[in-house]
């Protein structure tokens, strides 16, 4: 019984093809925009995450001044030194490595090919707050360190930018007015979610910028990395007491340095976008409303047109059960197949959008059977008022109608 139901139910929608089409256009579009809303949404959260991991593990970043909106100070920030950086290794427990930074947007030159980068001084514990490694070359030795010698290590970027295919161990380079010789080549990160090209950079040692680049004994940054076993919190609480008595900041007086725990923004910035792709599905799944209306409408009609036929098949001997059961299930196949035809699309444009954004494609099994179930459901709420027209209607008149 339900199998020829079935089979009369698909008669029909062939025999009406265009309209059984646009009829189920708004599942379709319903289906497909929440499957690709959540879908992208998920890829994108896991794409933020995987970047502030790349910046190290459970990185600090310590910054001279505050962050302010319109109407703050503009007085520059005090920075930060060297004795300062040495403070915070000398009396923070619990901290696997801490490197000062300061860095300048400075042009490098190799033979005839040259590059504006982001050229940052640092010290070796740099790689280790970054988890950065090498694929090329070493890293700098401590000597090289104290004394300010002209040596880098390049990212991948400016590698390919200035050297090409050659191997760039042991040449030199113009950074900036000085000749800096090649020890070592960085591993590729990437770009990261705001889309800045973190190889795009030139590491040479702090004393070596201070005193080649900038001039002076500034640092404009401390990475600081926590042991694993550490609480980030209690090493952010510690590190902010420490500089505010070094930096002599008074009681009650707001910081005048930023401590960052890649933690708290990573979280802040994964729920952000966790709730915008909750609201997107949202607004998306009210097109799945829109096309359970037009379903109803579509079978409102589908119920005038047939008048008779439904009253022939009352006259003979039809039950009102199986009338409401046969429009019922039209309604049902009519959005089932929209609902499939909606998962393919999703699939389909998800998987091109993932590869544009360069974003994972994170495949959710869950949300597709959701959405499909969803395309059913809505067949059978708004199927069923069309239904039990057509079985309550009066056989004599049904046969009578023109």
């Amino acid at each position: 019984m339900w199998w020829d139901t079935l089979l009369l139910a698909f008669r029909e929608i062939r025999r009406r093809m265009l309209r059984s089409f646009l009829t189920v256009l708004g599942v379709v579009i319903g289906v497909a925009a929440v499957i690709i809303m959540v879908t992208v949404g998920r890829g994108a959260t896991a794409k933020i995450t995987s970047d502030i991991s790349s910046l190290g593990s459970n990185l600090l970043v310590v910054i001279a001044g505050q962050h302010r909106g319109p109407g703050g100070s503009s007085a520059p920030p005090k920075a930060f030194y060297l004795h300062d950086v040495a403070a915070v290794v000398e009396q923070v427990p619990s901290l696997r490595a801490v490197a000062p930074t300061a860095s300048r947007q400075t042009k490098v030159v190799y033979g005839n090919e040259n590059r504006s980068t982001s050229v940052i001084g640092t010290t070796d514990q740099y790689l280790t707050t970054r988890a950065w490694g090498l694929t090329a070359g070493r890293g700098f030795a401590e000597a090289e360190l104290r004394a300010g010698k002209a040596v880098c290590l390049l990212g991948e970027t400016v590698r390919a930018a200035l050297f090409g295919r050659l191997s760039p161990l042991g040449e030199r380079i113009r950074v900036g007015k000085f000749s800096c010789q090649v020890i070592g080549v960085l591993a590729s990160k990437g770009q990261s979610s705001m889309g800045s090209d973190q190889d795009d950079t030139v590491l040479i040692p702090l004393r070596t910028f201070q005193r080649r680049i900038a001039g002076n004994q500034d640092v404009g940054a401390i990475m600081v990395s926590a042991a694993t076993e550490a609480d980030t919190d209690k090493v952010k609480i510690d590190i902010q007491r420490l500089l505010r008595e070094r930096r002599r900041v008074a009681a009650g007086d707001d910081d005048d340095f930023t401590v960052l725990d890649m933690k708290e923004i990573t979280a802040t910035l994964t729920g952000t976008t966790r709730v915008l792709t909750m609201l997107l599905g949202a607004v998306a799944a009210v097109s799945l409303l829109v096309g359970g209306i037009g379903i109803m409408n579509i079978m409102l009609v589908s119920v005038t047109e047939r008048t008779r036929e439904i009253g022939t098949r009352l006259a003979i001997g039809a039950l009102e059960s199986e009338v409401l059961r046969q429009f019922l299930v039209e309604a049902v196949v009519l959005s089932s197949l929209g609902g499939l035809i909606g998962v393919a699309i999703a699939l389909a444009v998800t998987l091109a959008i993932t590869r544009t954004m360069h974003i994972p494609f994170l495949f959710d099994p869950d949300i597709i059977a959701l959405a499909f179930a969803f395309s059913g459901a809505i067949g059978v709420i708004f199927g069923y008022v069309p239904a039990r027209r057509a079985a309550r209607l009066d056989p004599i008149e049904a046969l009578r109608h023109e």
